[in-house]
């Protein structure tokens, strides 16, 4: 009996057209033989699952093929099926047509054939170990094929078909379909075997450091995640059930939704129809008060009588753009600010572009600086607050260093961090992506001056695939969803590009070399970097689930600032740990009371919070004064007198 065929008989409750699919599957050997030889390699019947696999893909497909005509379907049936087999080959044939007109190969993956070879090659690099590896694998999966398929009823172990208790969960198999037939229990509780075997063999590798052994963790994660079977239509039951529903039409919305990305080069998360730059996003009002070349300088317009005397500059990312703490009135962080009374000023930096191929991190210190400068001269004040977010709250960090060697820390009065690093020796996953080929790959992607910002979305969503990727092949390509319209994914894919030499030399001399916190081993516009230096009061925020800049790596700074640090521990993760308004009622924060040298010390003396963090970082800055004055004048921007360029969010927010 061909594997195929036994799998027939487990899914005698599939829908017949399916069942007629699986039954033309190639004969292989059979599951009887294949269990009782032990002395064959063991990963032989994982080998020919997947064979499998694409020969029932190859059968699943071929109603949609031009001149297949399916048995047993009634004419209403046949024209859906073909229906949908004439929009199929119209798209596709039309994206190729494009590509040919552009001048451009096309797709590599047009083959359906090809691209489950390209499968199968990844299968075979999985890291199975040694013989004895093999044979434990190979032992591991027939008690696992003998205790499920008992679980159903099936073979010498057979049960009193109670509701099965798997021996594996994992949420991406929760719909009660990938238990109801013991076909799908089987594949996808194989898949979570294999998964935890490819990690066991990973960690009983010898000869390898932590650094290494980790990078090694995160490739195999990403290769496994890829496999799963809930990724494949063939393998879903799910996707199964939908296309035999609507005969095929899922598929072509979901090859309207794959195409339509293929063509902006970028993942889907969102209807990106349903939001606009300063309609519906970044909408706070207020002016672009000073423009250079790199940033654009925007001071929102105050909302109260009077206003804090000492303003407020926040530096926010250039790899993402700066609306992310403005999306809308009930998310804003700078609503909110201006709300408290703090004239708000914001920095819109400049998507990179070709011109921008020599920019380095002395060019954004300098913008830094340039800032700083702008907000005391307009408002005449001695000093601002200050706020750096992530690779700013970095920059934030060598600015007052600079400022400090140069006797000027007195500028900015207090500085807040939100998820920023200083020290990268613990800084998380995206250190994989900063040594070796990865930087290599960077620099080629490089060549016309700037990083296209779609690679780094591309990182980002790879650090959490399974929630960033397959989740939205899954619902969008092969179920053929809608997207929602949800504000902080438009803004997730709203990437920028980056200079060429700053993300060259970033990546190497921070998050490879660790040289920001050794004292004078770098510089920036001619004054040597030394961290130790900076007195100034500094607010150190972390998200506790940040994977971008982990918590234990974000709370190093305090080791090598000099003056006052509070650290606080937010709830979430690198966005919903800083974008968490206290009307959401979202979310908890974290105090603890000093001494504590260590993330692990503050953890253990911490007292949770309910809510948002915002009030109690308000009251920290109030801590440095609280005096006010009328907000008018140039505290109005835009007034009588008041030269300004153009009204919030400004142009370089809108271009790419």
């Amino acid at each position: 009996m061909a594997l195929s065929q036994m799998l027939l008989m487990l899914c005698n409750g599939f829908d017949e057209r399916l069942i007629l699919a699986m039954a033309r599957a190639r004969p292989s050997r059979t599951g009887e033989a294949i269990m009782a030889d032990k002395t064959e390699d063991p990963t032989e019947m994982f080998r020919r699952l997947w064979s499998e696999q694409a020969t029932a893909l190859q059968q699943m497909l071929s109603p949609l093929m031009p001149g297949f005509v399916p048995p047993g379907l009634d004419p209403q049936e046949m024209t859906g099926w073909l229906e949908s087999s004439r929009k199929l080959q119209g798209l596709w044939l039309d994206f190729q047509q494009e590509l040919v007109n552009e001048g451009k190969d096309p797709h590599p993956f047009a083959n359906v054939t090809k691209w489950l070879d390209y499968l199968e090659m990844f299968y075979e690099q999985l890291p199975l170990g040694n013989a004895d590896t093999r044979q434990r694998l190979c032992d591991e999966g027939l008690a696992l094929w003998e205790n499920v398929l008992a679980q159903y009823g099936m073979g010498p172990n057979a049960g009193a078909g109670s509701t099965p208790a798997l021996p594996r969960s994992d949420r991406r198999f929760a719909d009660p379909r990938w238990q109801n037939q013991p076909a799908f229990a089987i594949l996808h509780q194989t898949y979570l075997m294999l998964s935890d075997q490819v990690q066991a063999a990973i960690d009983a590798m010898e000869g390898l450091n932590d650094e290494k052994r980790d990078q090694l963790r995160f490739a195999a994660r990403c290769m496994v995640e890829a496999l799963s079977p809930a990724n494949f239509p063939t393998t879903n039951p799910v996707v199964i059930e939908r296309t035999l529903e609507t005969r095929g039409e899922n598929l072509v919305r979901g090859m309207e939704h794959l195409l339509s990305d293929l063509r902006h080069g970028q993942l889907s998360h969102t209807d990106k129809s349903a939001f606009e730059v300063g309609r519906n996003i970044a909408v706070t009002p207020g002016k672009v008060v000073y423009e250079t070349p790199l940033f654009q300088l925007i001071q929102y317009s105050p909302t109260t009588e009077t206003v804090l005397e000492t303003p407020l500059v926040i530096f926010p990312p250039w790899i993402n753009r700066f609306y992310i703490l403005d999306l809308n009135a009930k998310k804003s962080f700078v609503r909110w600010a201006v709300e408290q009374g703090l004239t708000t000023f914001m920095v819109s930096w400049k998507s990179a572009d070709a011109s921008m191929a020599e920019i380095e991190w002395d060019d954004y210190i300098r913008a830094q600086i340039e800032a700083i400068n702008v907000v005391r001269e307009r408002l005449k004040v001695p000093a601002v607050h200050a706020i750096g977010y992530c690779v700013a709250g970095t920059t934030l960090a060598a600015t007052l260093s600079i400022l400090a060697r140069r006797g000027q820390a007195d500028k900015v009065a207090s500085a807040t961090f939100f998820t920023a690093q200083v020290d990268f020796e613990k800084s998380g996953e995206l250190k994989y992506f900063c040594d070796g080929p990865a930087l290599t790959l960077a620099d080629q992607l490089s060549e016309k001056g700037y990083l296209d910002g779609r690679y780094m979305a591309a990182t980002f969503n790879a650090l959490r695939g399974k929630d960033l990727i397959w989740s939205y092949v899954i619902n969008n390509y092969l179920l053929g969803e809608d997207y929602p319209a949800f504000d902080l994914l438009f803004w997730n894919g709203d990437s920028t590009n980056l200079p060429a030499r700053w993300h060259h030399n970033y990546t190497r001399q921070l998050y490879r070399d660790n040289l920001m916190v050794v004292p004078d081993r770098l510089e920036a516009d001619g004054t040597p970097i030394d961290l130790t230096r900076i007195e100034t009061p500094c607010f150190i925020q972390a998200g506790r689930e940040d994977h971008i800049a982990p918590p234990e790596s974000v709370f190093r700074a305090t080791r090598h600032f000099r003056g006052p640090t509070r650290f606080m521990l937010a709830g979430s993760g690198h966005i919903a740990g800083v974008v968490n308004p206290p009307s959401l009622h979202k979310y908890q924060y974290w105090t603890s009371e000093p001494p504590y040298t260590t993330y692990e010390d503050f953890v253990a003396g911490a007292r949770e919070h309910p809510g948002s963090w915002w009030p109690y970082w308000i009251e920290w800055l109030h801590s440095f004064g609280t005096e006010t004055v009328p907000a008018k004048g140039k505290r109005a921007p835009g007034g009588k007198g008041d030269k300004v360029i153009e009204d919030a969010p400004g142009r370089y927010v809108m271009e790419h």
